[in-house]
């Protein structure tokens, strides 16, 4: 039977790769034998509940599928069944290694699918996951919560000698298939620490599949001592396929999901404590304090029923990160905010303005886009009394996530 499986998988690969316009969904169904993110695809389209995408989302799905059978065929050689995983723990896991040393790399590469905003990144992967059997050993977690818990085991296992092994074991033995979203490294902290985290993490036979804004080798880009970050790029590049998906339509922007509100104008509080007021019903306002992580807390000025309301200067002009980001939007389903994790935990937002995003952030470029307005702009990292622009790629990418949100 696995050889005929394998048949199938090879005619099919083959006949999708040919310069045709012939649909997946001309096979009969008894021959889409296990199923996977591409047929589960077609099926959310013809119900309605995903728009029709691009060739360039096909093409990744095909990379998603080609994966998923992969895995699927050699979840024995993987490890990836939980029930027959060790059960050893990851500081025992890290003692018996040093009697014992030994490693081994997955025999299936992972995928790392890069783009621009709003290209359905995280919806593929999603979906990609979505389907793999329940019993396996599988984690899909956003690269900053993910970055999180790291240095929160590492802060557990002070006095070992190399607690980053015992992390990655740890880690590894919880999930052997690893999915971060938005893999974005901005912190030097995290920077410095990648190479050895996910060289442990490969030598335990992880799979790493990864959603990025930022192609493998513009990870990190003028980041302090990029130089140490260098290998990580290369250990990335060995132990997965780079897939760019290469539209440029935003699916963000066509969706009519349950949406945030956005008020513009200087008179525009009014409204916001209003819409608020009517969120939080018969309840009463009053200030919380809520748990971000390994102990620390972050005030909220007003929360009641779900909802938190912030003045812009108590939420985005003091020393918070994305840590604070996530325990907030992990307490409150709504925020009020007087003016990106929030996003992913599917928080809503209402904000004031005094104009809309694209005029707010419209002097905020990337060093490409400075390339295009006028070629020497582009070697300025700062804001320039010229021209008026700030040319940085961190600050530019974030200008496009948040519009696109």
């Amino acid at each position: 039977m696995r050889r005929s499986v394998r048949s199938f998988r090879q005619f099919r690969y083959a006949f999708q790769r040919q310069e045709c316009n012939y649909s997946f969904s001309l096979f009969p169904l008894e021959m889409l034998l296990e199923g996977g993110p591409y047929v589960e695809y077609e099926r959310r389209i013809a119900a309605g509940e995903l728009v029709d995408g691009d060739s360039f989302q096909v093409s990744t799905l095909r990379e998603l599928q080609r994966l998923y059978d992969e895995l699927v065929e050699s979840a024995d050689a993987c490890k990836l069944d939980r029930y027959t995983a060790s059960d050893k723990s990851g500081r025992s896991r890290w003692l018996w290694s040093r009697l014992m040393p030994q490693s081994w790399y997955s025999p299936i590469k992972g995928l790392y699918l890069y783009g621009g905003v709003g290209t359905g990144k995280t919806m593929l992967m999603d979906l990609f996951f979505d389907q793999l059997p329940v019993n396996w050993r599988k984690k899909r977690i956003h690269f900053h919560d993910f970055m999180l818990n790291v240095h929160s085991r590492l802060q557990r296992h002070k006095g070992v000698a190399d607690p980053l092994e015992v992390v990655a074991g740890e880690i590894s033995d919880e999930a052997i298939l690893l999915c971060l979203d938005e893999f974005m490294v901005t912190d030097v902290a995290d920077a410095l620490i990648l190479n050895r985290l996910f060289r442990h993490l490969f030598n335990n036979g992880v799979i790493l599949v990864a959603t990025s804004n930022r192609a493998p080798d513009n990870l990190y880009e003028r980041g302090l001592q990029r130089d140490l970050f260098l290998p990580f790029i290369t250990t990335l590049k060995e132990r997965c396929v780079a897939h760019e998906i290469g539209s440029a339509v935003d699916y963000r922007k066509m969706t009519s999901a349950q949406q945030g509100f956005y008020f513009v104008g200087k008179e525009s509080s009014s409204l916001l404590k209003q819409k608020f007021q009517q969120l939080i019903g018969e309840q009463k306002a009053c200030p919380q304090e809520v748990e971000v992580v390994m102990g620390r807390t972050l005030q909220v000025p007003l929360g009641a029923n779900g909802c938190a309301y912030f003045p812009f200067e108590e939420l985005c002009d003091k020393p918070l990160g994305a840590a604070d980001y996530f325990g907030l939007s992990n307490n409150f389903h709504t925020l009020a905010l007087e003016v990106d994790v929030i996003y992913e935990n599917r928080a809503r937002l209402l904000c004031t303005a005094e104009g809309s995003p694209l005029d707010l952030f419209d002097r905020i470029v990337t060093i490409a886009d400075a390339q295009q307005m006028a070629p020497r702009t582009s070697t300025r990292s700062r804001k320039n009394d010229d021209s008026d622009l700030c040319v940085d790629n961190e600050l530019g990418f974030a200008k496009e996530r948040t519009i696109s949100r």
